[in-house]
């Protein structure tokens, strides 16, 4: 952990966002865009993406930072249902070509 880093309360649900204090911290420190990595691609990724995006956040996707059990469940994270919810869906390398110096 480094000073200023953000840390939501531990949650249960599916979503980062459902029952923590997320999205206020946040709004707190003017965060407009999230960038969406981890486990499980078509579930909590899904649906903490699809919340942040409901909440009104610029979302990205990084497609080879997320897993899923099978590949259908990725095909389907990333090229059915991530159009719905993402801004962007890219690579890791993409994404750090994309980012400020």
């Amino acid at each position: 952990m480094n000073p200023g880093d953000i840390i939501a309360h531990e949650h249960w649900g599916q979503s980062g966002f459902a029952n923590t204090d997320l999205d206020f911290q946040l709004k707190q420190q003017g965060i407009t865009h999230v960038i969406v990595v981890g486990l499980l691609a078509n579930t909590c990724i899904e649906s903490t993406s699809r919340f942040a995006m409901e909440l009104g956040y610029h979302v990205t996707l990084v497609r080879d930072a997320t897993a899923a059990f099978i590949k259908e469940m990725m095909r389907a994270a990333h090229d059915l249902n991530g159009p719905t919810f993402a801004h962007a869906i890219l690579t890791t390398a993409q994404l750090v070509a994309a980012l400020p110096a």
